[in-house]
């Protein structure tokens, strides 16, 4: 607990270096005008925080559709049983109301940025000094030919539940309707996608769920990738070890399509799989909306930006945040991630719109928890801070670490983590 403290004192810390403390309220607006696109991880605590920080100087407008806000982290607990939607759904009622961010729940279809102008789905035309861009991540269905006449051809027989909503829960009641002894098959994208663990924490979800109510039935993970992303020795010795007999993982499986009428998986270079549950995760993108405002520069598919204040390196007074981002070395694309980024942003923001100077040395944190059963968990941790030469974020020497082992208390950790940052972000 004192270590997770101290990481979070960290990236807290750092962003407030950049301000010299927090502003007293001032009149709204005064300093300028700042609109978010998506109210997730980033766009939520950017929004937030940029009121803090400015004493309500800036104003700030969120486009975000969703009524309520869910959570991809803890999700796949919804997946396992033990935990259901509304337990990752939370309301994003406390920004309006206690930090007089304007809320529009509406989808941002234009950006202008001559005239520095959102155009809404619903009509509405909002001005902006500077953009926040946090859509999260877009798939990429133009790699999956059954998906030629629209996502819901592969959606609705094989759910990615990779936004977490109503197809976490479709996936939920497919697991539970599969007879005993059947298989529920899980494609990996290749590196990068949201959540490098993620996959892995699911895989772990289904087979606590056989293991008590389905004993004969298996978990396959077919990985585009050449290996397991992220905690491989704590995951291999899960299914090794509590999971034996049930989960086979399998790399260097790339997805070319799926037979969504017999629910058979094609590989480019493998055998084809047929399975009773398909979790097809696609590979990933920045969220369209970031290619309407030109930002998407890295292998046309991600945002490159100023790791000092996310700023986009091709279009000026445009932040982007989280998961779209081209990320730096070992940063993961993760909840924690995108939080921390936010908030360096919005100090930079701030300072930026209130003629004070930009922190030069941020820091952020990360800390990831994957849940092994109902109670048990494991972390991996890490430090990040600004190097001035190369102008990007490396990780610290010697900070950071991974659990020994999955246990119940780092499973309270996890829990603790959760209720933490949710309030963090939109308390």
């Amino acid at each position: 607990m004192q270590r997770r403290e101290l990481l979070k004192a960290l990236g807290a810390g750092s962003a407030l270096a950049a301000l010299g403390g927090c502003a007293t309220m001032g009149e709204d607006g005064k300093a300028g005008r700042v609109v978010v696109i998506g109210g997730g991880y980033a766009g939520a605590t950017a929004a937030k925080y940029i009121r803090m920080w400015s004493g309500g100087q800036v104003a700030v407008t969120v486009i975000e559709p969703r009524e309520k806000f869910i959570s991809c982290p803890m999700s796949n607990l919804v997946i396992g049983g033990s935990k259901t939607l509304d337990y990752v759904t939370q309301s994003y009622e406390n920004l309006p109301k206690r930090w007089g961010i304007q809320w529009v729940r509406d989808t941002a279809t234009q950006v202008d940025t001559e005239k520095r102008t959102v155009t809404t789905l619903g009509g509405q035309t909002i001005t902006y000094d500077r953009l926040i861009v946090a859509p999260g991540i877009d798939f990429m269905w133009e790699t999956i030919p059954a998906a030629a006449k629209g996502p819901n051809a592969v959606t609705d027989v094989a759910p990615n539940a990779w936004q977490a909503g109503p197809q976490t829960v479709q996936l939920r009641s497919q697991l539970v309707a599969m007879p005993d002894g059947g298989i529920a098959a899980i494609t990996i994208p290749r590196a990068p996608y949201r959540c490098p663990p993620g996959p892995y924490e699911r895989a772990c979800q289904m087979a606590w769920y056989f293991k008590k109510a389905k004993p004969k039935s298996k978990v396959l993970i077919l990985d585009a990738n050449e290996d397991v992303q992220s905690k491989k020795a704590l995951f291999m010795k899960v299914w090794n070890e509590d999971y034996k007999g049930i989960v086979e993982y399998r790399p260097n499986q790339t997805l070319t399509d799926v037979d969504v009428k017999t629910k058979t998986l094609k590989f480019e270079t493998s055998d084809d799989v047929r399975a009773a549950v398909v979790n097809l995760i696609p590979a990933q993108r920045a969220g369209s909306i970031a290619r309407v405002a030109g930002v998407i520069t890295a292998n046309n598919r991600w945002c490159e930006v100023d790791f000092l204040t996310y700023e986009s390196v091709k279009v000026k007074n445009v932040h982007v945040l989280g998961d779209s981002i081209q990320i730096a070395p070992a940063m993961p694309k993760s909840g924690h991630m995108a939080n921390q980024q936010a908030k360096v942003c919005a100090a930079a923001i701030v300072s930026l719109l209130t003629g004070q100077p930009v922190n030069a040395t941020p820091v952020v944190n990360n800390t990831c928890y994957s849940m092994t059963t109902d109670e048990d968990s494991v972390h991996v941790a890490s430090v990040h801070q600004y190097d001035p030469g190369k102008k990007t974020m490396l990780t610290v020497h010697g900070s950071g670490g991974v659990s020994t082992a999955p246990t119940a208390l780092e499973g309270k950790y996890a829990f603790a983590w959760a209720q933490n940052i949710w309030a963090d972000t939109l308390g």
